[in-house]
């Protein structure tokens, strides 16, 4: 059965409205600084009077060299479009452009050569510039249709860049996704498997919550549910790491405790920081329903769904992987299940959120909502746990946290 899950969203896309309105913003209404990079004073005299005469209205800054600019440029906000000379005391050629570039990319750059250089205005364009003007032929009307554009160019090579990060970050997002959140590889119908994922709203990139449920040949039914410290592409792709690495063993047969003590070699092995951590806990199913075998390292209680009614269980827990590797010491208990009970597994983000400037909903408040709706099926119990959990956080910024749940169980309806 395909779990139910949330998805992470991409960040930095920039609609494409937004992009259109802003281009012609900047094409009709210039609100820039404008910087002439010329050591030639004639040359500076006649840019400031072809300025004077046109419509820009905005200032005039001249620098003798590339060094001069980078100081006036550095820290400067706003929209910035520089009129640079190619024949520099400390800079030439092409030189000239790819320092601007280098030290303010954002900045519209707008070349002045002479009548035979053409061809050097057009590489200085494939090099970075926006545009190029010969100084012989300068009119105001032409200086500035030349800055608007470039600035305009600029606005636009922004915008690109910024979808183009947004999609690749959303192609991430999904790379990662199938890793931590796989479909249950069951092999009947007796077992009903249900998870949610849900991202927080301090990252773009989905963390280091994990989960995974297999069922052996045996009949036996396995999961995990994990949470790696951290947010961002690291301590997500660790998660996958440490999900495969469970999975794997699981199929090869490894008892639960073993599986452990692996998954925290792996993780200290892979891990990019020695500061990261993992919380873990497993379950082992045998068929006929009477039990749950569990492995706690860190990680928070569990649920257990009797009928109506919902119990918080705090099985016997150990370190937390990678906390002090080699140190930790974990057990496996026993836990009986009621006729028809099913466990609910979740990562901290559930009951994190805050509901007040100095309050968290809490263990004691997730079991609350949890017996409000204890009579709810599986799909609908766990919405309800992360809407309320989402709901009550929603003044004060939303869950920080991701938030993975996993309802197992035999028979019932999933």
């Amino acid at each position: 059965m395909r779990p139910g899950r949330g998805h992470a969203s991409a960040p930095g896309r920039v609609p494409a409205q937004e992009a259109v309105a802003g281009a012609r913003a900047t094409l009709h209404a210039v609100d820039a600084t404008l910087l002439l990079v010329e050591d030639d004073a004639g040359d500076a005299l006649l840019v400031e009077e072809m300025l004077a005469d046109s419509d820009l209205q905005s200032p005039l800054t001249w620098c003798k060299t590339v060094t001069e600019a980078h100081k006036h440029l550095a820290g400067r906000a706003g929209p910035v479009c520089v009129l640079l000379d190619l024949h520099l005391p400390d800079a030439q050629g092409m030189d000239a452009v790819t320092r601007i570039v280098g030290s303010s990319p954002d900045a519209a750059i707008v070349v002045l050569t002479g009548m035979a250089e053409g061809e050097t205005g057009l590489t200085a364009v494939a090099t970075g510039a926006q545009d190029y003007l010969v100084k012989d032929r300068l009119d105001p009307e032409v200086l500035s249709r030349a800055v608007r554009y470039a600035l305009q160019r600029k606005q636009v090579e922004r915008t690109t860049a910024a979808l183009r990060a947004g999609e690749l970050m959303a192609r991430e997002n999904a790379r990662l996704e199938r890793g931590l959140l796989p479909v249950p590889l069951l092999r009947g119908e007796d077992f009903k498997a249900f998870a949610r994922y849900e991202p927080g709203r301090a990252h773009a990139l989905l963390s280091g919550d994990f989960y995974d449920v297999v069922q052996t040949a045996d009949g036996t039914v396995h999961a995990v549910i994990g949470d790696v410290s951290g947010h961002g592409a690291a301590e997500a792709a660790l998660g996958v790491c440490l999900r495969v690495a469970w999975r794997t063993a699981v199929l090869c047969g490894t008892a639960p405790l073993e599986q452990v003590r692996l998954l925290e070699e792996i993780l200290v092995a892979e891990r990019s920081d020695r500061h990261v951590f993992a919380t873990v806990t497993s379950l082992v199913f045998p068929p006929g329903g009477a039990e749950v075998r569990v492995v706690r390292a860190g990680h928070p209680g569990l649920l257990v769904r009797d009928g109506s009614g919902v119990s918080w269980v705090e099985p016997e827990v150990g370190m937390a992987l990678g906390l002090l590797p080699g140190a930790g010491r974990w057990s496996e208990s026993t836990v009986p299940l009621p006729p028809g009970g099913h466990v609910v597994l979740f990562t901290d983000g559930l009951f994190e959120g805050r509901t007040g400037p100095s309050t968290r909903l809490g263990e004691e408040g997730l079991l609350d909502v949890a017996r409000r709706h204890g009579a709810l099926p599986a799909r609908l119990f766990v919405d309800a746990l992360v809407s309320e959990a989402a709901a009550g956080a929603a003044p004060y910024g939303g869950l920080a946290d991701d938030v993975a749940v996993l309802h197992l169980g035999w028979g019932g309806a999933a």
